[in-house]
């Protein structure tokens, strides 16, 4: 038996069958526990690599809540039984078809029966509970592969819009063809920056400035004035990093469409700091767009903000709000800042 096994679970409320099982099993290394009644027994099963129970106890209990949770189990879940009978006195088919993956066994027995029983049922149990893991792992990654198949066909569609969007600002402010060239080429250079940084996501450490300096670099104007930035250095892990710069990302496109960087007046600042808590350090950061087209609450829901709240709230843990003020936009999250990977391998 592993050490991570769950215990046997043994009933045998009459004569010594508990005491002896329990003895036997302990002495060959398998961790039993020794049930009082059968709802006890019921109550355990969970937290049990399989059930050791004597015939006549399921005979003078209500089995009601047994059958229950025989049949309220995952699809995956066949739960074994080692059921101890009389020699001589077949056993009642009923309670072998209630318990479905039942094994037999003949009192008196040789220890070692008991023992090689157990041992398949605990190897059945374990072998059953690898396959859950692995189901779900498989699951998990089917949603991510969804979400991101999803969020790549979203940020291509997004990615059009920013370039025409820098395309426009990149005019308005040119005098020349060649200046034109120069101002819209550095432009998207910084742009695929910001993707690059998104999709590399075994990077180690990525500074939050950058992120946000790549992503809103190509709106600022020669005066550095249309966009903000203040903060101290902070460095995000990728599980951070990630979900952050498609926030940035998402922020940053929506205000190029609607909102403060849709017009050439329209400002934006973003301030974080790092807060010290019980709980460990929490970044937070403020997204502030003023200048821009009047501001008022969306009447659905897009995809943008479906992603920002499924990966920044789901998989950082993070709070977040949005604050859809006449003046402008105002975006605030609060994250905790981990220092070892959260987000599953994919």
């Amino acid at each position: 038996m592993r050490e991570n096994d769950p215990p046997v679970l043994i009933l045998a409320p009459t004569g010594r069958d508990a005491e002896v099982a329990s003895s036997i099993l302990e002495e060959a290394g398998l961790r039993a526990e020794v049930c009082a009644d059968l709802p006890a027994l019921v109550a355990r099963l969970d937290e049990g690599s399989c059930a050791v129970l004597t015939e006549e106890a399921l005979r003078a209990s209500d089995r009601h809540g047994l059958a229950a949770y025989l049949a309220g189990q995952e699809p995956w879940s066949d739960y074994p039984f080692v059921l101890l009978t009389l020699r001589g006195t077949p056993p009642e088919a009923r309670l072998m078809e209630s318990l479905g993956n039942v094994t037999l066994l003949e009192r008196p027995f040789h220890p070692a029966t008991l023992v090689t029983a157990t041992r398949f049922a605990v190897r059945a149990r374990r072998r059953q509970r690898e396959a859950a893991a692995f189901l779900h792992e498989r699951q998990q990654t089917a949603e991510r592969q969804a979400l991101l198949i999803r969020e790549l066909h979203h940020r291509v569609k997004n990615t059009l819009a920013t370039v025409q969007a820098l395309l426009g600002a990149s005019a308005r402010g040119a005098t020349s063809v060649d200046e034109f060239y120069q101002g819209f080429s550095a432009r998207v250079i910084s742009l695929a920056k910001t993707h690059n940084l998104l999709t590399e996501d075994y990077w180690q450490m990525a500074s939050l400035q950058e992120m946000l300096e790549n992503e809103l670099g190509p709106y600022n104007d020669e005066a550095g004035k249309r966009i903000a930035l203040k903060g101290p250095l902070v460095e995000l892990t990728a599980d951070l990093a990630v979900p952050t710069g498609m926030a940035i990302h998402e922020l940053t496109t929506n205000a190029a469409k609607h909102g403060a960087l849709s017009v050439p007046e329209g400002r934006i600042t973003v301030t974080w700091d790092v807060a010290q808590d019980e709980a460990g350090r929490r970044l937070r950061l403020d997204w502030t767009e003023r200048g821009g087209p009047r501001t008022a609450e969306p009447t659905r829901k897009g995809f943008g903000s479906t992603l920002l709240q499924r990966v920044l709230t789901m998989q950082c843990g993070a709070d977040i709000k949005f604050d859809f003020k006449p003046t402008g936009l105002h975006f605030r999250m609060e994250a905790p800042l981990v220092e070892h990977r959260t987000v599953p391998h994919y």
